[in-house]
């Protein structure tokens, strides 16, 4: 397997380099075919991997970068003062060649405006979509967009419908179903923006577009990618985020509060351990921003290490599988 490099904002998200840096170095040992740039404070990035012995300094590199984009950090100020901050840096590596993807746990609005104006956007897309995978009952779906356009036009959908077919088919996915997230699945359901890009994909033809879907059909796993608006999928995203965790805290007070729920609790806890885990966030982050020309993943701001490590395991998938020329070339024949 030939070298993959990725360039790591290492000052992104709530623990910045502290979990940033632990997490690709554990990456770095578990995959030998892995090259890493740390991007950031250099200072400090070496202090923290001096505190790790051993680390094969051959297979990873530290870029200094002068400046740090905040979380609250407007995206047109940062693409007109920061131009040294180590997400734009990262970014730059990718598109000058010097690494295959940039993996980004800061500020969504930065990195998506960044990345349109370094890396650009492939040819019949109008805008890049955050794309992630969200956990079913029978596996998972990828549901797009999930925050970087909360304003779409039925033609948007239609080209996130066709990025998200084409990425879950190189991803592993045969004919992936496609579906529209919406209120309901009657034909006459839905606002004007959803009806029309219904109305523009049966007319194509150019996905396995299987019509509506509701909110409880996504998680029964009715579709293998489920398309809306920034706006609605980042609320679902968040809400199913917020509903896993009450749902394991609930199950775990009630059997803390008498002895015979504790009990129960003993023999329980493995398969709930188990369960927790398949639906643990950290199993499944990592959003990409798909119609970009060239590759990059973005972490949720407050994922640990576990997390972290999923994120840059997805870049390399996507490094592996050369998504964004497969993409391209699939786009032409269905877009242009």
């Amino acid at each position: 397997m030939s070298a993959s490099i990725i360039a790591i904002d290492a000052m992104g998200g709530d623990f910045g380099p502290r979990c940033i840096v632990p997490a690709s170095l554990d990456c770095l040992e578990e995959i030998p075919s892995l090259h890493l740039v740390l991007v950031g404070q250099a200072s400090l990035i070496e202090e923290l991997i001096a505190q790790r012995p051993g680390v094969d300094r051959a297979r990873l590199h530290v870029q200094h970068a002068s400046e740090v984009i905040a979380m609250d950090d407007a995206p047109a100020q940062v693409l007109r003062r920061k131009t040294d901050s180590s997400m734009r840096v990262a970014l730059d590596m990718v598109q000058q060649g010097r690494a295959n993807a940039c993996v980004s746990a800061g500020n969504t609005g930065a990195l998506m405006a960044l990345s349109r104006f370094v890396l650009k956007t492939l040819p019949g897309i109008d805008r890049p979509a955050i794309v992630s995978a969200i956990p079913t009952n029978n596996g998972f779906c990828h549901l797009l967009d999930l925050g970087a356009n909360v304003d779409c036009s039925p033609e948007q959908l239609y080209q996130f419908a066709v990025m998200g077919s084409v990425a879950a088919e190189v991803l592993g996915t045969p004919a992936p179903r496609v579906a529209l997230l919406n209120v309901g699945t009657e034909m006459i359901k839905g606002n004007q923006q959803v009806k029309l890009a219904a109305q523009l994909l049966q007319e194509a033809g150019s996905v396995n577009y299987t019509g509506f879907i509701e909110g409880d059909g996504l998680y029964r796993g009715e579709a293998d990618v489920v398309v809306c608006d920034g706006f609605v999928g980042n609320i679902v995203l968040k809400s199913s985020e917020g509903l896993a965790k009450m749902i394991a805290l609930r199950i775990e007070a009630i059997f803390k509060r008498h002895w015979a729920g504790r009990l129960v609790g003993l023999v329980a806890l493995p398969l709930l351990a188990r369960v927790k885990n398949e639906l643990a966030p950290a199993q499944y982050n990592g959003a990409s921003l798909l119609g970009l020309q060239g590759i990059v993943v973005k972490s949720h701001g407050s994922a640990g290490r576990a997390g972290f490590k999923s994120a840059i395991r997805r870049a390399l998938k996507e490094i592996e599988e050369d998504l964004p020329q497969r993409l391209s070339g699939k786009l032409e024949d269905l877009l242009l």
